[in-house]
């Protein structure tokens, strides 16, 4: 990166030059003296970096979608950032997407719409894109572009970070343990997540991710402090989602969700509607991760970041693409889509030396159910297991519609057992999957050979299969389960079988809890 004092010594030998001019369409101004900005600002610290002149040009050679191209540029970084001023006075933001000596491709946030090619100024500033950061950002709402819309007052910001946050060395990576408890007893019971966990919700048009996304904001946090759990505050623990592509309904069902529930004093909330730029969801997932970083890091809290919908983010990744000519992979979407996507999921996790953890859970909407397309293949190879979203399950009219046979946690052994959940916890759930897998493979054999065939173990597993659906799978958008009453509706599903069937818990176990009556 082309640093502030670098330019300024490469502006003063330039200037020493005779045979070194600027083009005759850029001139040299000087900005305003530095003032402390608020995050009322987009991107505010671009404009109080302290930089002796700032090249401005016009010579805007074209404009493809979200794309302008500028030629006989002094020096051009990438990713850099470049203010635009358009004829009518409007200012906007945009980065430098590619550089070919004195040509540069700037990637415009706020849309290319308005933009004249000969009477537009583009101004390079020598720096890349920061925000403005504050732990005052809870409780606040703000756009995709990072600009508070809750008509609250100003936010002084803290620190500014760059928004594609510092690589973190993998030998300080501390292994995901304890678990973050949602509510919802088909993840908290049999796909528990681990501070520090990166776990997706994977979803279709149709289905009630909203109301599910809004569920685990409400009822999101620590396990309880009891006897068997160590680690519990409830000041320790905050949320910050952030919305792409998403209509005003949705905006305005989670933002009052939110408020009315009591839960916004915990929310740091980014809003990218659908008719906002596409160009501004690529920076909206990385605007919400260097905040949770922040509150993760340096505030030492425990941050659940919630991104809805990836696949909105993904289909802008993939305009940007198709405007700069690439060669297209699967499907369209360009190449490099992995290791993009891998630059945002993997920002999440613990650090040495630090309390405080990042636990993603991103969702995505699957185009026509099916999970091999690009944005859940990928996603599921980067991530550490999925949260599977069931159509079939909808159409019965059960909520939440999570399948929990496809559904995985991959870190799920690290997060439960003593000392954070329940010792029971694994066998609970290792002995609930063997029972349901089986009772659907009976109801599938009662579809072919009729009731009369099965054997009396098979209708046990018939009648476990229709009561796991309806007391575990299902429960109220409002009804919030902590991890023990889950643990007890299972253990109350399987004394419908003898304990000779539960062979998937230790004697010692079964001693303890199997004669017990579910606490109510």
């Amino acid at each position: 990166m082309f640093s502030s004092r670098n330019r300024q010594r490469a502006a003063a030998a330039e200037q020493r030059s005779a045979s070194s001019v600027f083009p005759p369409t850029c001139c040299i101004f000087k900005p305003a003296e530095q003032k402390r900005v608020s995050v009322n600002a987009a991107f505010a610290p671009l404009s109080t970096q302290t930089v002796s002149s700032l090249a401005a040009y016009k010579t805007v050679s074209g404009v493809n979608g979200p794309l302008v191209i500028l030629d006989q540029v002094k020096f051009p970084r990438y990713a850099e950032i470049v203010h635009l001023t358009l004829p009518d006075g409007t200012k906007r933001s945009g980065q430098v997407l590619e550089v070919t000596g004195s040509k540069a491709v700037v990637q415009v946030f706020e849309g290319t719409a308005g933009i004249d090619a000969k009477k537009t100024s583009c101004e390079f500033t020598g720096d890349i894109l920061r925000t403005p950061v504050s732990e005052d950002m809870l409780g606040r709402v703000f756009n995709g572009s990072g600009k508070p819309i809750d008509r609250g007052p100003a936010v002084l910001a803290e620190d500014f970070l760059d928004i594609m946050g510092q690589p973190i060395n993998p030998q300080c990576r501390i292994y995901p343990e304890e678990m973050i408890q949602t509510g919802i007893s088909a993840i908290d019971g049999m796909n528990s997540i681990a501070r520090g966990q990166k776990i997706p919700i994977f979803s279709a048009a149709g289905l009630p991710h909203n109301e599910i996304a809004a569920q685990i904001c409400r009822q999101a946090g620590l396990v309880k402090k009891s006897k068997d759990v160590m680690d519990y505050s409830e000041d320790n623990f905050a949320i910050v989602f952030a919305a792409m592509g998403v209509n005003m309904e949705t905006a305005r069902f989670f933002k009052s969700d939110f408020e009315e529930n009591g839960s916004m004093d915990n929310v740091c909330l980014f809003l990218n509607l659908a008719n906002d730029p596409t160009i501004e969801r690529i920076i909206t997932p990385r605007l919400a991760l260097t905040s949770a970083e922040y509150l993760a890091y340096q505030c030492e809290k425990h941050v659940l970041v919630i991104l809805t919908d990836m696949s909105s983010y993904a289909e802008a990744l993939r305009e940007v693409s198709a405007a700069r000519e690439e060669v297209p992979g699967r499907r369209g979407f360009p190449g490099y889509m992995y290791t993009d996507l891998a630059t945002i999921y993997e920002r999440a996790g613990r650090v040495e030396g630090r309390n405080g953890s990042i636990t993603q859970i991103p969702i995505l909407t699957m185009p026509n159910d099916d999970i091999t397309h690009p944005i859940p293949d990928l996603t599921g190879y980067i991530t550490e297991g999925q949260i599977y979203v069931d159509r079939q399950l909808h159409n019965r009219q059960i909520y939440p519609p999570i399948n929990v046979l496809p559904s995985l946690s991959r870190l799920m052994k690290s997060a439960i057992g003593e000392g954070m959940t329940r010792r029971d916890h694994s066998d609970v759930s290792n002995q609930l999957y063997a029972c349901y897998a089986i009772g659907k493979d009976v109801q599938a054999m009662k579809a072919v050979v009729g009731e009369e065939a099965l054997t009396a173990d098979d209708l046990l597993y018939l009648e476990f299969l229709t009561k796991f659906e309806k007391n575990f799978i299902s429960q109220g958008a409002y009804e919030n389960r902590s991890v023990f009453e889950t643990l007890d509706i299972g253990w109350q599903l399987m004394r419908i079988f003898p304990k000779e069937m539960l062979k998937r818990i230790p004697q010692s176990t079964l001693a303890e809890f199997y004669p017990r009556e579910a606490k109510h």
